[in-house]
């Protein structure tokens, strides 16, 4: 096992000063500093040509600030593997406390990693929320498209075994023996086992030489509205097709010694089990590797990691660094950052994939990083980051009305470079969005998106046009009004595009019925 740990604590009014000061924003109340300062050199400060940009595109280099020199000798204590509740303000400790309806996992689970095997038993206790009577319930069951992966041992509801259920291909369908009336909790029991597959080449789920990666692996209720029923929509080979209620989630773990886990969550014990707690998340992720380098860094209480692996360590470094830039300005800009702790996963695959807490970005991205933030680590490593608040703060059907969620992450990666480096802000339109010459309808579903480049030049990077020239038409100081109500509006819920203009609305007069005309399919 490798493990290298390098507490960096950043506290977030001193990093909000440096962010806002370096791009001439509008000035700011005054910042509390801090007595000291690990980090005093940006890693990505110093732009390079990528292989991946393209030809003709070049860049002036980021401005430069000089750290307030330390008061204080900095300790090099390892940060703390739980950190302690964040204050009352906090989005963690709001989203406890409105935790009392939402659905509740908890689950035991022991992982062989030798062997990769997963055994577990799942607790829900679910709350009929949906104003109707339930003769059923409905859960997603991801793992058991993979072949013989899955293995459902048993199913009870409160106490009782359930018999009548049907599982096929993504869907495990209960029938109840009595009605669940609106505004009841029942409480589902299950135990299944998990033989882990390979991982494919472009998929996340399996285990490849030296890591395990699980993501939506465990039976979850999938939404449930009174005019369709169940959403459980049908997969496709690009783009997401699951929608989730935001629930509770704690995680107990049990795993060979030597093992690093990666989770969306922070440890802590729990007698022979480390326990993971989850609050108003879509879905808990996590990464098994022991050959995970470790390093850290923290904005205020919000613990940030990086795992990468062996040869990778000025990559893995640079994207901690622009993780903790990312979750500072975005949670100056949307809202408080949604969870207590950020991982950031390094694994083989071709893109980069958001959960909750926890993200994954490709090898490749790692391995073709040569110094500076003028690269795909940082572009899609800042995008899948962005997904905490468009995506697990605030949800959306992510088969019908992707935009929501994939706009607005793109559009972030914009905020992310206008606020940190001024200088890359042309450089990105042309990098990420224009080269790749976007077009077609925002509003785009992934069935009707035709091929991946289609559906993405629609969804995600014509939509990032879209809400550059709706805040141009609204002006700054509203369109960034709105984001914060947008993200309080719905946060721990699910949004629409309704939902989006009736905040667009509420937040400015500016007449937008032209920018809906050129860039939308339906009436808004």
């Amino acid at each position: 096992m490798k493990t290298r740990h390098r507490p960096q604590r950043i506290p977030f009014y001193f990093l909000l000063f440096i962010l806002l000061t370096s791009c001439a924003a509008p000035p700011a109340a005054a910042p509390v500093f801090p007595q000291f300062i690990l980090v005093t050199q940006d890693p990505n400060a110093s732009p390079t040509p990528t292989p991946f940009q393209p030809a003709g595109l070049t860049a002036t280099e980021a401005p430069t600030f000089t750290p307030i020199p330390p008061t204080q000798t900095a300790t090099q204590t390892p940060l703390p593997a739980s950190p302690t509740t964040a204050p009352a303000t906090s989005a963690v400790s709001t989203a406890e406390a409105d935790s009392a309806s939402r659905t509740n996992y908890i689950l035991y689970a022991t992982l062989d990693f030798t062997a990769r095997t997963l055994s577990v038993d799942e607790t829900i206790r679910y709350y009929n929320n949906t104003g109707s009577e339930l003769s059923d319930i409905v859960l997603s069951v991801q793992p058991n498209l993979y072949g013989s992966t899955f293995t459902l041992n048993s199913v009870t509801q409160d106490g009782a075994a359930l018999t009548n259920y049907s599982l096929s291909g993504q869907r495990l369908g209960l029938t109840l023996p009595q009605p669940l009336q609106p505004g009841t909790p029942t409480t589902l029991t299950l135990s299944f086992n998990l033989n882990i597959p390979a991982k494919s080449s472009n998929g996340i789920f399996g285990y490849d030489f030296n890591q395990i990666n699980l993501v939506e692996w465990y039976p979850f209720i999938v939404p449930h509205e009174a005019s369709g029923g169940w959403i459980l929509h049908d997969p496709i080979s690009f783009g997401e097709h699951l929608v989730y209620d935001s629930s509770d989630i704690e995680v107990n773990l049990k795993t060979d010694s030597d093992v690093v886990i990666a989770a969306s969550a922070p440890s802590e014990p729990n007698g022979e089990w480390t326990r993971y707690r989850l609050f108003g998340a879509r879905t808990f992720a996590l990464s098994a590797s022991d050959e995970f380098i470790v390093t850290d860094t923290a904005v205020g209480d919000v613990v940030i990691r990086s795992y990468y692996f062996d040869g990778y360590q000025a990559a893995g470094d640079a994207m901690l660094f622009a993780a903790l830039q990312a979750v500072s300005i975005f949670s100056a800009k949307f809202a408080p950052y949604p969870y207590q702790t950020l991982a950031v996963v390094q694994t083989d695959i071709h893109d980069g994939q958001e959960y909750d807490g926890l993200v994954f970005l490709a090898t490749d991205f790692y391995g073709q990083y040569s110094g500076g933030a003028r690269n795909n680590l940082t572009t899609i490593g800042v995008h899948e980051i962005a997904h905490q608040w468009w995506f697990g703060l605030v949800g959306n059907d992510q088969a019908f009305e992707p935009w929501l969620d994939e706009a607005m992450s793109v559009y972030s990666e914009h905020i992310f470079y206008e606020f940190n480096y001024p200088g890359l802000v042309s450089w990105w339109w042309q990098y990420r969005v224009d080269y790749f010459k976007p077009g077609g309808y925002v509003d785009t579903s992934i069935y009707n998106g035709g091929t991946f480049r289609t559906y993405t030049n629609a969804a995600y990077l014509n939509g990032s046009h879209f809400i550059d020239d709706l805040r141009g038409r609204m002006g700054d100081d509203a369109f960034f009004a709105f984001l914060k109500d947008y993200a309080s509006r719905y946060s721990r819920g699910r949004a629409t595009s309704y939902d989006f203009f009736a905040a667009v609305r509420a937040n400015t007069s500016a007449d937008i019925s032209d920018l809906l005309a050129a860039y939308f399919s339906g009436a808004y």
